[in-house]
């Protein structure tokens, strides 16, 4: 069997022609659909072979001799076909030169995999983490997701001050992932605000016109940071930070809003947003056997962590804290749960700490994992 060749299927109904070979004496049978699937070579058989798929002569043993006398005028007929002789022959080593198989040049390259339900444009910006358990010391390795069936020209930006700055460019095939950078934590400030531009295509077929992408991302740096953050991910074995650029042919909503949509939400009027009467205490206290849920990572209660350190952070979460506590402290009975993440501990550390050197008539204990994970204490007043 050679590529090329046009086969049929032993045990099920079709064929199709022969586009390369896998480990485990696999072939890469192409159906008429363009859809290629690997099937064991014990089961499809040769029905028509191309022309060039032919039995070359064994190379000659030993060293040429030359012919002992000049042959004849050749015929016009003959003549080319001792000229196609002869350049066939110019391209043979000679004898007494060893060459291995393994040294010569890979010539066979598959064409894309294409799947089922891959005709919608999907594409990822993905960030992985190199040591999971190390992330205030890690790296974290950049990749584009290209889940279709699309041949994406990208363009990869990010902003600095008012001008933009090329990060990488290059075309990633139909329906896998292409390493883009490594970046360390000194690289993540240049990233918060990034740009992707996609231009889709086919190669040798006809497709469906995409629409050129261009989506402007801002990525919160602060997500690098925190455990949580990163899940798992139909594209790696290990949990990464996703960015979706584009899903089934949608664009992610960009992060650039126009002057007039700003102005018009800055004049909307309050009523619209809030009902003109309010209970003046909510469920939680009314009822003690309500939960109380506080979050407590940093993106939840400050708008930005610009110029605060970790310290100032874990400072300002733990007076949140207190406040809480301290507004709870005589409802007897009363459940309050403190989302604070798994992280490397230390702030659940903290929170204990304060319990006991403050609270000492309250229990605490690990919160619902089927609700909040590993990432929540459960603190009861008494």
């Amino acid at each position: 069997m050679k590529i090329g060749d046009r086969v049929r299927f032993l045990s099920d109904t079709g064929g199709g022609v022969i586009t390369g070979f896998q480990k485990g004496n696999l072939v890469l049978v192409e159906d008429a659909d363009g859809f290629q699937m690997p099937v064991p070579e014990h089961e499809v058989v040769v029905i028509e072979t191309n022309e060039y798929n032919f039995q070359r002569p064994p190379k000659p043993v030993g060293k040429s001799v030359a012919p002992a006398a000049a042959p004849a005028q050749p015929t016009s007929q003959s003549a080319g076909k001792a000229a196609a002789k002869a350049a066939y022959e110019r391209t043979l080593q000679p004898a007494d030169v060893e060459s291995d198989p393994l040294d010569r040049p890979v010539t066979f390259r598959p064409k894309p995999q294409e799947r089922r339900g891959g005709e919608q444009l999907s594409v990822y910006l993905d960030f992985v983490p190199v040591t999971l358990k190390e992330l205030s010391r890690t790296t974290f390795e950049c990749y584009l997701v290209n889940d279709c069936n699309y041949f994406v020209s990208f363009v990869y930006l990010s902003a600095e001050n008012a001008v933009w700055k090329l990060r990488a460019q290059g075309v990633i095939e139909p329906n896998t992932k292409l390493f883009i950078e490594e970046v360390d934590h000194a690289m993540l400030n240049d990233i918060e605000r990034v740009a992707v531009q996609l231009l889709a295509y086919k190669e040798g077929k006809p497709f469906s016109l995409k629409p050129a992408v261009s989506v402007d991302l801002r990525i919160d740096t602060t997500k690098f940071y925190k455990l949580h953050t990163f899940r798992e991910s139909l594209f790696f074995d290990e949990p990464v930070l996703e960015h979706p650029l584009v899903v089934d042919d949608e664009p992610v909503r960009p992060l650039v809003v126009s002057p007039r949509q700003l102005k018009a939400a800055m004049f909307e009027k309050a009523q619209a947003e809030r009902p003109e009467r309010q209970p003046a205490r909510s469920k939680a206290h009314d009822d003690p056997t309500q939960i109380v849920e506080v979050d407590l990572h940093a993106h939840e209660l400050l708008e930005t962590t610009a110029g605060m350190s970790a310290a100032d952070i874990k400072d300002y979460q733990l007076k949140v804290f207190r406040k809480t506590m301290d507004a709870h402290l005589k409802e007897k009975g009363r459940r309050l749960v403190f989302i604070h993440g798994k992280g490397d501990g230390v702030l659940r550390q903290a929170l204990l700490q304060e319990l006991k050197r403050s609270y000492k008539t309250c229990t605490s204990q690990d919160a619902s994992f089927q609700q909040y994970g590993f990432g929540a204490t459960m603190v009861i007043i008494h």
